[in-house]
């Protein structure tokens, strides 16, 4: 696998951060504000999920609708409380139309400073291709190459994914 290597200076991440300007936001800031009753309550309702799903990818809504209630109340319960991080982010792909990207928006809110969002423009400014399948593996790279960054800069997990979807918004070209 292909070492993934950043191409913003470490210094101007906080810079790139500051761009960051998703048309989400809205619905972000709902997601911000159930996530600590979510949390004591360990699990998430059928509404909580579907509006979390949609703020990765609101187009495939009926694939994330499609998901029996008590079914998710059971695996976003695992992923809250199981200290494994491959079962944290593999339990939550079971779920119709959960893929690891948008399971790592999952554990991005609900497990916040230890998980970045993985998509393909945070993929693009670490020089790394999207992979035909997603892994584990490749995955947990990316991680830990974000929990360094955050070590290194002082910065939030959720600056470090800003700057790094900013920067590939405003540098990577249209393909």
């Amino acid at each position: 696998m292909k070492k993934l290597e950043l191409r913003i200076p470490t210094d101007k991440i906080q810079y790139w951060s500051s761009k960051y300007n998703y048309y989400q936001s809205e619905i972000e800031q709902d997601i911000v504000d159930m996530v600590s009753s979510i949390k004591k309550r360990g699990y998430l309702l059928k509404d909580e999920f579907i509006l979390v799903s949609k703020w990765k990818s609101p187009r495939t809504f009926k694939h994330y609708s499609a998901n029996d209630a008590d079914y998710i109340k059971e695996i976003s319960g695992l992923a809250l409380s199981t200290k494994n991080e491959q079962l944290r982010i593999e339990s939550l792909t079971l779920l119709n139309g959960i893929s690891y990207p948008a399971a790592s928006v999952f554990l991005h809110f609900f497990h916040k400073e230890k998980y970045p969002i993985i998509d393909f423009r945070v993929l693009w400014s670490l020089k790394s291709d999207v992979p035909n399948k997603y892994s584990f593996p490749f995955w947990f790279d990316y991680v830990q190459v974000c929990r360094n960054l955050s070590s290194k800069t002082g910065l939030g997990m959720r600056a470090i994914d800003q700057a790094l979807w900013a920067y590939s918004k405003v540098k990577q070209k249209s393909t």
